[in-house]
């Protein structure tokens, strides 16, 4: 797989976009090739060599590891050179109002630069120390949070959840006790895929869609299915927390921000909100590039409610290509950390087992390799309603890059780094990444449920046939009414009301809000022996099967 198709699969954290994460190759080598006792054999071999064909064997080795690291260096000062102009071709032709970058190497920030506007028509420029929100990169900052926690001894990644959250029994009381903050993490809980972030977008709180996900239908897929599920991530987050006795907002300042001098990154919406210097999101509509109405993600704050400044950034990527370390000081346990950098579920399995790689993701990270046997680190995050990030490191380089944008997902932060590490391990720009990226993002932005395209017709009953008080134990209660001469739905703790259509044969369209809106959705109704509805299933919220109310009184 290449660096573009690594890219484009490890995306869609943070909004309705599946993720599947990115693997590149299969680690190779001396070890991997050979059984280990010939491996070893030669090892001790080569290690007790004579003495006459040491030495020349050794300079030939230091030579040529002199070369390859002279090779790099010069790859790497021409990656950093031409890095403005791969802002610049990214943004000219996505359109993208602004975009921080940070770079970092053998522990110093190399380069810190912002590009564009913080909001269209403001004047006020993107610096780096302008805030972003990270949408899904908050999940390897998360996961750094928890590592702390494990190095402490107040939790271990083997912890299950229900000894913190009893309230939260994923697959039931029997499976959930089972359930740990490993597979919290590394999305294998069973969850479906984005579990519980249609109820966020009703409006529900973190408490509440947390507790419902014990609703949902795990199948047989714990620990033997990946599927990316942010309030998955977040009951993790929030059990790690109630461990340590404390809020997650609290914590993860207390125990990463504030030591590691994060002085501008927050788990909560409300401080994003307070800071002068932040970046406001965007979307592009019918072509043209607006300010969105901004998106609230404090329900699901660990894994995607992170603000955070590239300088910011730049601090916590040091740390862990580190091993937990910074400025002299051991923040993080380093086993712990590791932990978090370790494969632990199969994201993608190969499609052909004899060629493919299988793609794997850590505890927030997405795990892949490159050759020659490099790891490769990496996230991206993404707001439906106007954000974009990523970040991608190499250990082994001690090289670190974030892209940070304010605008709707379109590949901009994937294809500037995926061409910044194509001149760092090649020396050129192997493809054109924006041909690859453009499409496939425009095809993951669409909606996952089917877009109402019929024109309005008549009602087939008189409105107030179709009146009434609906319920499931996932959704709650949703209200229909007649308002004047129509009827609105009335949906969420906050009971938010919008219009429904009339489309002929007892269905209507809605508009849904949030994050997971892609445009009108249908609403059908059941009519039952009576003349009058006695059930309706909503379109947009019946992906897991949970979209179906029965009539459980009048309005």
């Amino acid at each position: 797989m290449d660096q573009a198709e690594a890219q484009q699969a490890e995306f869609r954290g943070g909004c309705r976009l599946r993720s599947p994460a990115a693997g590149q190759g299969e680690a190779s080598g001396l070890r991997r090739r050979l059984p280990w006792p010939l491996a070893l054999g030669l090892a001790l071999v080569l290690a007790s060599g004579g003495a006459l064909a040491a030495e020349p064997v050794a300079a030939e080795r230091r030579g040529t590891a002199q070369a390859a690291k002279g090779e790099q260096a010069g790859r790497l000062a021409l990656a950093l050179e031409r890095l403005p102009e791969l802002v610049q071709a990214a943004m000219a032709r996505s359109g993208v109002p602004g975009l921080a970058v940070v770079v970092v190497h053998n522990d110093s920030t190399v380069v810190l630069q912002g590009h564009g506007t913080r909001r269209l028509g403001s004047g006020l420029a993107v610096d780096g120390d302008t805030v972003f929100q990270l949408a899904s990169l908050s999940k390897p900052i998360a996961s750094t949070v928890i590592a702390a926690l494990v190095g402490d001894g107040t939790v271990g990644w083997d912890t299950p959840v229900m000894d913190q959250l009893p309230e939260v029994a994923i697959g039931g009381r029997s499976l959930g006790a089972r359930v740990t903050l490993r597979d919290l993490l590394a999305h294998r809980s069973g969850l479906p895929d984005h579990a519980g972030d249609d109820l966020e977008d009703l409006g529900f709180d973190r408490a509440t869609v947390l507790e419902r996900l014990s609703l949902l239908d795990t199948g047989n897929r714990f620990r033997a299915a990946y599927a990316y599920t942010n309030f998955g991530f977040t009951a993790a987050g929030e059990a790690a927390a109630r461990a340590a006795g404390s809020s997650w907002e609290t914590l993860s300042a207390e125990r990463l921000y504030q030591p590691l001098g994060m002085a501008s990154t927050s788990s909560r919406h409300g401080d994003y909100l307070a800071r002068s210097n932040r970046a406001d999101l965007h979307q592009r509509l019918n072509g043209r590039w607006q300010v969105s109405g901004g998106r609230q993600p404090d329900a699901q704050s660990p894994a995607g409610g992170v603000s955070a400044s590239a300088r910011d950034l730049a601090r916590w990527m040091r740390l862990q290509l580190n091993g937990g370390r910074f400025e002299g000081r051991q923040l993080v346990a380093a086993a712990a950390l590791a932990e978090t950098h370790r494969p632990q579920m199969i994201s993608v399995p190969p499609a052909d087992s004899a060629r493919d790689p299988a793609r794997t993701y850590g505890l927030g990270w997405n795990v892949g390799f490159t050759p020659p046997d490099q790891v490769r680190l990496s996230h991206s995050g993404a707001f439906a309603l106007g954000a974009a990030t990523a970040v991608s490191l190499i250990p082994s380089q001690g090289l670190g890059i974030a892209v940070l944008t304010n605008g709707t997902p379109m590949g901009v932060p994937e294809e500037v780094i995926a061409g910044f590490l194509d001149l760092v391990e090649h020396g050129q720009v192997q493809r054109d990444y924006a041909a690859l990226l453009v499409p496939a993002f425009a095809a993951l932005m669409k909606p996952d449920y089917p877009i109402v395209t019929a024109p309005p017709a008549a009602p087939d009953l008189p409105l107030e046939r179709y009146a009434g008080t609906y319920a499931n134990p996932y959704l709650g209660a949703v209200e229909v009414a007649p308002e004047g001469d129509a009827l609105v739905i009335r949906l969420g703790p906050e009971r938010r009301s919008a219009a429904l259509t009339p489309l002929g044969q007892h269905r209507f369209s809605y508009v849904p809000v949030g994050e997971n809106a892609g445009g009108p959705s249908a609403v059908s109704f059941r009519i039952g022996s009576g003349g009058r509805s006695e059930a309706v299933v909503i379109d947009n919220l019946n992906g897991e099967g949970m979209g179906s109310l029965r009539r459980v009184g009048p309005p």
